[in-house]
């Protein structure tokens, strides 16, 4: 049995008659009206509870909670650069680590989480994310994934799926928006040979708290990718943050897994996949594309699903997607 697995053996899950009622995230933030990415942070301090450090990253999550000389945090947090939010939660790991051993504290419990935007770890953090997986802290990481850098005006990240409209990746008579495929962070962290990788979106909540649950009581790094929908740089409603959310898993965009000493399992099957096209229509980031650019995107959307499924056994077996 692996790490992840014997530290999960006896793992009691929440449910919606148990969902913890302290919020380490306070309301009174800053956020836009819509923001799935602060639904999704709320959901998982909920999760984690109270004894905590936290290490931000630059970007919308930090900006909103922490207007000086205000704050949403009831729990330690620091900000730090756009790049380094890995380095420091480790950091803060190996320094608690030293003190508890010299005896100077006896706090031997405490989760260290390290977290930031797509563009904070996908991009310019991802050297500091992998050195911190390769030394194998025990802390947990969490990418709030919303597709671009959309604090500082929706420019394009390698987290911004083909097609999809930017700031910096205009569509036009000679481009269809963003041209590279979205950088697949998941797979990258599982190469790490770390004990637990998941993704998750807020449009599941339940599933978004037990697998934070589950990350921090896992000895050693854990790492989470969560789909985090912005009305504002997405083009959407800002009452369509968890309608997007939920398509995004039912046409097949973001498979729900985890990934445990290795073995992968799939967390919710989408017994009838929508088409994307379903997925675009409330999103004016995408309304630009043609029906062959839509084609293609579903092409490359059907093969990844597919891949997922190899991976989680080639039966697809998982909790059956109804919502």
């Amino acid at each position: 049995m692996g790490i992840a697995s014997e530290a999960l053996k006896n793992f009691k899950g929440f449910n919606l008659k148990n969902m913890p009622e302290v919020e380490p995230l306070s309301p009174g933030h800053r956020a836009c009206q819509g923001c799935g990415e602060v639904l999704a942070l709320r959901l998982a301090m909920k999760a984690l509870g109270e004894n905590v450090v936290m290490c931000s990253a630059t970007g919308c999550m930090e900006i909103i909670t922490s207007p000086f000389p205000q704050t949403a945090w009831k729990v330690p947090w620091i900000h730090v650069a756009f790049e380094n939010a890995a380095a420091v939660a480790s950091g803060v790991e190996s320094a608690y680590k030293a003190m508890n051993r010299k005896g100077i504290i006896n706090q031997p419990d405490v989760v260290f989480v390290g977290y930031g935007g797509d563009g904070a770890t996908m991009d310019i953090g991802i050297q500091a994310l992998s050195g911190a997986l390769e030394r194998g802290h025990n802390f947990v990481y969490m990418c709030f994934d919303n597709e671009a850098y959309m604090n500082t005006g929706i420019q394009r990240s390698s987290g911004t799926p083909f097609g999809a409209g930017t700031t910096t990746s205009p569509p036009g008579k000679k481009s269809i928006g963003q041209s590279t495929w979205k950088k697949n962070l998941p797979a990258i962290a599982v190469a790490h040979n770390i004990p637990y990788v998941a993704t998750a979106t807020p449009a599941y909540p339940v599933d978004l708290m037990n697998k934070v649950k589950k990350a921090a009581m896992v000895p050693g790094p854990a790492y989470l990718h969560i789909y985090s929908p912005c009305p504002t740089g997405w083009r959407c409603g800002i009452d369509e943050s968890v309608q997007v959310a939920r398509l995004a898993v039912q046409s097949k965009v973001f498979p729900l897994y985890e990934v445990i000493d290795g073995q992968y399992v799939l967390s919710r099957k989408v017994a009838k996949p929508k088409p994307i096209t379903e997925y675009f229509k409330p999103q004016r980031r995408f309304r630009h594309l043609t029906e062959a650019d839509v084609a293609k995107i579903q092409e490359r959307i059907d093969a990844e699903y597919e891949d997922i499924l190899k991976k989680c056994g080639g039966d697809g077996k998982g909790k059956e997607e109804k919502e």
